[in-house]
């Protein structure tokens, strides 16, 4: 368990995901001074969670306006600014469940306690999501090369299926992607270069499936959903689901999420 502090933002943050802030508010202004005075080479970084749609802060108890899945944003440039605020650019790093919110006068802003969430690709891939490649009764337990055998053949079923749900999954992002554009035309005034995004992040299916977590223009409903799954495969499938709904709305009834966000920068991946 550990404590760090707390920015709360009106959509999650998403590992690898680059995502630039500008800090006016004096407590946050505090923020980043105490991670600027932190000893050189120390993880500069605080924690990003997303706050409740209709729900303010500093009107009831943070607790309950908050998401208790956040991520932590590891602070990778600061320009100062005339006014003393800043301009900084973080990157989504590791994803943390709230135990405990602690708020007080000194520091000003929030801060948690927090447990770490682990990535289940471990254990995942030696499961396998084998529906129907269970180890067979019966078999004697010195029947170990059998055994093996199967392990080998359960482990290059899991990493077949999990290729193809790569595949589907970043075909019906680039057509999401291009079903948005035909309605909307540029976005904020540049075109969506997919084909970049989805290069920067192949052969990475957990990185694919944060890019799609965190460009595609879902609820924060939907997204937080996706930021608390630990296993990629299973995120990977929930965005399947997604972006077909949300197509089927596009290609269909012409209607478009609002806010229009950008698919480009800064929603690069590290």
């Amino acid at each position: 368990m550990d404590v760090i502090p707390l920015f709360p933002l009106g959509t999650p943050l998403f590992p690898g995901v680059v995502l630039p802030l500008q800090v006016f508010e004096p407590r946050y202004r505090r923020l980043v001074r105490d991670l600027l005075e932190q000893p050189e080479g120390t993880a500069r970084c605080f924690g990003v969670v997303a706050i409740r749609q209709g729900w303010e802060v500093e009107q009831v108890a943070p607790a309950e306006a908050l998401y208790d899945v956040g991520c932590t944003a590891r602070l990778q440039s600061v320009r100062p600014q005339p006014d003393g605020g800043f301009r900084i650019v973080t990157v989504g790093g590791d994803r943390f469940r709230l135990l405990d919110l602690l708020v007080g006068e000194d520091p000003p802003y929030l801060q948690a306690e927090v447990e770490w969430l682990a990535e289940e690709e471990a254990a995942e891939e030696a499961a396998g999501d084998h529906e129907g490649l269970a180890t067979p009764r019966g078999w004697p337990a010195d029947a170990a090369g059998d055994l093996a055998a199967h392990d080998d053949l359960v482990s290059a079923v899991a990493r077949g299926s999990m290729e193809v749900l790569v595949r589907g999954v970043g075909g019906l992002f680039a057509r999401y992607v291009a079903a948005v554009t035909a309605l909307t035309g540029e976005v904020d005034g540049e075109e969506p270069d997919t084909a970049d995004l989805l290069d920067a992040v192949s052969g990475d299916p957990r990185a694919l499936s944060y890019l799609v977590a965190s460009a595609a223009l879902l609820t924060t409903e939907d997204r937080q959903t996706l930021l608390a799954e630990s296993a990629t495969r299973r995120r990977l499938q929930t965005e399947s689901r997604l972006l077909r709904r949300e197509l089927t709305l596009l290609e269909t009834v012409g209607a478009v999420p609002a806010p229009i966000q950008r698919f480009a920068g800064p929603r690069s991946v590290n």
